[in-house]
């Protein structure tokens, strides 16, 4: 009987810091190769755009904890109630959107002149989304507002989440389309391009593959007793 592989124990909470961080760099690779955004952050990459032409300091990173805390009241006002640790999904957004800033200035210095350089650095910036994402999915800290958001939701109206969650990506595509129109002129797709569709279409599948990798690897592993805060059913109204 052949002898199973020893797999490395991983701590989630270095997981849950990791993640964001390939995710911020991923994004910041992505918006570098200018052919659009996800669909998930594109609304708050539209606002950024937008804003910080007139308002310098309004970075992406703020644009998306902006964006997010709205989402969260709005998230509140349909549950009529929210789990207290819910609320730190705020502080991981924050916490995102530094690290989303950062990243933005250390990509800038890249040159993407070519349209291999581009091509290249949209897909790293896609592998290392869905390997932060894989990450984020290991730990039992609160995630960013979007995820947290179709989660809820999801299970309060009984939607299979894989459903909420597409359509939740389409809707958000909308969005940041018809802001991008009303922003910039009818016509002009800031943000949602054709990247942006094959990010869609291949998301979902390289996640998948990234997480099969991981579990199949590492053991991961709780350093610190907060997941029973995370757990939590208090709830605030």
């Amino acid at each position: 009987m052949p002898s199973l592989q020893k797999k490395t124990a991983f701590s989630t909470e270095l997981a849950y810091l990791l993640g964001l961080i390939a995710i911020a760099i991923g994004v910041a690779f992505m918006e570098k190769a200018n052919f659009g955004v996800s669909m998930v952050v594109a609304p708050a990459y539209v606002l950024y755009r937008a804003v910080s032409p007139s308002l310098p300091f309004f970075t992406f990173g703020m644009a998306e904890y902006v964006l997010q805390a709205v989402l969260l009241i709005v998230l509140c006002i349909l549950l009529g109630r929210i789990r207290l640790a819910d609320l730190f999904s705020f502080v991981t957004a924050v916490l995102y959107g530094f690290m989303l800033d950062g990243a933005m200035l250390a990509v800038r210095s890249i040159p993407f002149d070519h349209i291999a350089m581009r091509l290249g650095g949209y897909a790293f910036g896609m592998v290392l989304c869905a390997l932060g994402v894989s990450l984020v999915f290991h730990t039992y800290i609160a995630p960013e507002v979007y995820e947290l958001f179709v989660k809820r939701l999801s299970e309060k109206y009984r939607i299979p989440i894989h459903r909420f969650k597409t359509c939740y990506d389409c809707i958000s595509c909308l969005a940041a389309l018809a802001m991008s129109f009303l922003f910039f002129g009818f016509g002009q797709f800031v943000g949602v391009q054709v990247g942006t569709i094959v990010c869609a279409v291949v998301n979902g599948t390289l996640i998948g593959l990234m997480s099969r990798g991981l579990e199949k690897h590492f053991d991961f592993v709780d350093r610190f007793p907060l997941r029973r805060f995370f757990e939590t059913e208090k709830a605030i109204s």
